[in-house]
């Protein structure tokens, strides 16, 4: 795992140390530290990491804007962190383009553990597959090169949202629930999921229905979970 770069975005240099740390015990090295959002931006579109750890409070931006300003040229994840455990906190960092939530205090090694948790999804989206290309009424899912594209013109989406939408499109058809939509994309537990299941269908039918209020691809099977469907075909 060596090859992957990490940013890390705090402005306590304590905290970067120990986050570092975990991380070269977990066998991670390629970590760039930064202290403020403005040279986070800049440094990601420079470096383009494969992960990026996020602190919330920031001295200049905080790491909400410091999202959605990345989410306009890279998809790569994003874990918060923040002294902030409220719910609403925790459903702004992910309708900015957050894909995971940590509040302060934390355990270094579980960040780190949590790091190699999204670099696995990385790698099961880039694992090659049979079909390297999906297309479902105007849209047309490339997994290989993990884009959508509507019409011929992308879309950007977050890795989460990537990941959803593949899974369903892999099921199409079929109803899949929260629960196991949860477990198979987050892996972990999904005691609690709802909100942040919501938040992120919310989020793909924003950017792929032409009305989010009437999808027509993303439907949701009250009480059972979701589905995707091709709307062209009966």
């Amino acid at each position: 795992m060596n090859q992957y770069k990490i940013m890390l975005v705090d402005d306590e240099p304590d905290i970067l140390d120990l986050l570092e740390k975990a991380l070269n015990i977990e066998g991670f090295f390629n970590i760039t530290k930064i202290d403020n959002g403005i040279s986070a931006v800049t440094t990601c579109r420079e470096m383009r990491p494969d992960v990026m750890v996020l602190d919330v409070m920031l001295p200049d931006i905080d790491g909400y804007e410091v999202c959605k300003q990345i989410r306009e040229f890279s998809h790569c994840p994003v874990l918060f962190l923040s002294s902030k455990n409220d719910e609403l906190d925790k459903i702004l960092g992910l309708a900015v383009g957050g894909d995971d939530y940590v509040t302060k205090p934390f355990s270094p090694k579980e960040i780190a553990y949590r790091v190699k948790a999204q670099l696995r999804r990385i790698e099961y989206r880039q694992a090659p597959i049979q079909d390297l290309s999906v297309k479902i009424g105007e849209l047309m899912i490339d997994t290989d090169g993990c884009r959508v594209l509507k019409n011929g013109k992308e879309i950007g989406l977050t890795a989460r949202e990537f990941e959803i939408l593949r899974y369903l499109a892999e099921n199409l058809g079929r109803v899949i629930s929260r629960e196991r939509l949860y477990e198979t994309i987050w892996g972990e537990d999904s005691f609690g999921c709802d909100n942040t299941m919501m938040v992120h269908i919310r989020h793909l039918r924003e950017k792929l229905e032409e009305n989010p209020a009437a999808p027509k691809y993303i439907i949701t099977m009250k009480g059972l979970g979701y589905k995707l469907v091709n709307p062209y075909e009966n």
